[in-house]
């Protein structure tokens, strides 16, 4: 689903890395979100039909939607929201955790959240949001792993 979109670093902890040292060259938060907003125009087409309430992550104060494909060895994820933002968010998850295995997914805790400061600068909505996105992801990896 996502091989040719997201960079993909050879690790989730390299894909973090990268994220943090991205983030750093920005001197404010104004910048970091019109990055975040540039970074969410870069998510592949999500289709229509994809759009629906079986598709709707809940918990998230604007629509969005995630479609997880594949198995324990690689998952993968699309997604989309109608929020601009949101639409940043959902693609930095993705780079961290779309086309891992479960284990990889599971061994990784989403750090790039604390060293972008990315916590101090979300609304309590997008981080309800954003915490809803990443539980789905863990949550979808943790069915795929034999009991």
């Amino acid at each position: 689903m996502n091989d040719t979109v997201f960079p993909l670093e050879a690790t989730p902890a390299e894909a973090q890395a990268a994220i943090a040292e991205e983030f750093a060259f920005f001197g404010d938060w104004s910048e970091r979100y019109q990055y975040l907003i540039d970074l969410g125009r870069k998510l592949p087409p999500f289709p229509d039909d994809w759009k629906t309430e079986q598709h709707r992550l809940l918990g998230c104060q604007s629509m969005v939607w995630i479609v997880p494909s594949g198995d324990a060895a690689k998952l993968d994820f699309a997604a989309a929201s109608d929020s601009a933002i949101v639409s940043g968010l959902v693609f930095l998850a993705l780079r961290v955790y779309s086309g891992r295995s479960a284990g990889d997914i599971l061994a990784t805790e989403p750090d790039y959240i604390a060293k972008i400061g990315l916590a101090k600068h979300l609304s309590p909505t997008r981080s309800n949001g954003l915490a809803a996105l990443l539980a789905f992801i863990r949550d979808h990896a943790r069915a795929q792993l034999p009991a």
